[in-house]
């Protein structure tokens, strides 16, 4: 893991993705892009016979401000001791991410704030882990950063997404205080349990297996019992999408806890 990118932004989660991308960087002596994003096509405008025209000061507004946040993040990461770059791309975060990650090892972001009955608002997250061909972390604003001294929780049902997450989130799991698979009912897919731990205990991780009937309740209220019980600094799981409208593309599990993530999580599909 040598490149990491992270989404730059003058939102409430950026000190949280620096620290975290941060931490791994020195761990695996990684280059850090952190990558402003900038929609400019959203300041043409047009008139009512069809014309278009640039809106100019609020394209120069942006244009200031982005250049301050750029000079800002440069500050910072001028104190550390890792590599780093930062750049502007023009277009919207989903794009210029997904563009940028082709050759990245790792996509830091961040989940969504939390409204009053807890629930998070649209992420970005949730489209790039559908889109990009690597692992996704994607950090609640409000949370620690990511430690990879934390526990570790792998949400497990035998499925390609989770042992797609499983073989991405490995890495990250070796300085871990413990980690726990934890498999809801049976296993929906091909791949036991089993298998996954002994490919785990080959990186040097050796992990509980925690098997929970599912009962009368649903997989999400499981893993949000176990996850209180746990209280991991990491949920490893693959991101299983559905060929729908966005709103509906992520169902169950994966859509429950990116509206309610109790802690980082590393999305993989």
């Amino acid at each position: 893991m040598r490149n990491i990118l992270v989404q730059a932004d003058n939102d409430a989660g950026m000190a949280t993705r620096i620290e975290s991308a941060l931490a791994i960087a020195r761990r695996f002596g990684a280059h850090l892009s952190l990558l402003i994003s900038s929609p400019y096509q959203q300041f043409i405008a047009s008139d009512p016979f069809g014309g278009l025209y640039l809106v100019k000061e609020q394209l120069a507004q942006a244009q200031v401000a982005d250049a301050e946040l750029e000079k800002r993040l440069s500050a910072e990461l001028e104190r550390e001791d890792v590599p780093w770059d930062v750049a502007v791309a023009d277009g919207d975060a989903l794009s210029t991410l997904s563009l940028a990650a082709t050759l990245s090892d790792l996509a830091i972001v961040s989940l969504g704030a939390c409204d009053r009955r807890g629930h998070r608002g649209p992420t970005i997250a949730a489209d790039l882990a559908l889109t990009v061909p690597v692992p996704v972390l994607a950090l609640p604003p409000e949370a620690a950063p990511f430690y990879l001294d934390a526990p570790v929780m792998v949400a497990w049902n035998g499925s390609p997404q989770a042992a797609n997450a499983l073989r991405a989130g490995v890495s990250l799991m070796g300085d871990a205080a413990n980690v726990t698979l934890v498999a809801v009912g049976d296993d929906e897919g091909r791949v036991p349990a089993e298998d996954a731990l002994r490919y785990m205990s080959r990186y040097g991780v050796h992990a509980e297996l925690r098997r929970e009937p599912r009962g009368a309740h649903t997989a999400e209220e499981v893993l949000e019992r176990l996850a209180a019980e746990i209280r991991p600094g990491l949920i490893v799981m693959g991101a299983f999408g559905r060929p729908r409208l966005r709103e509906t593309l992520f169902g169950g599990v994966t859509r429950y806890l990116l509206e309610a993530a109790p802690a980082p999580l590393l999305l993989a599909h």
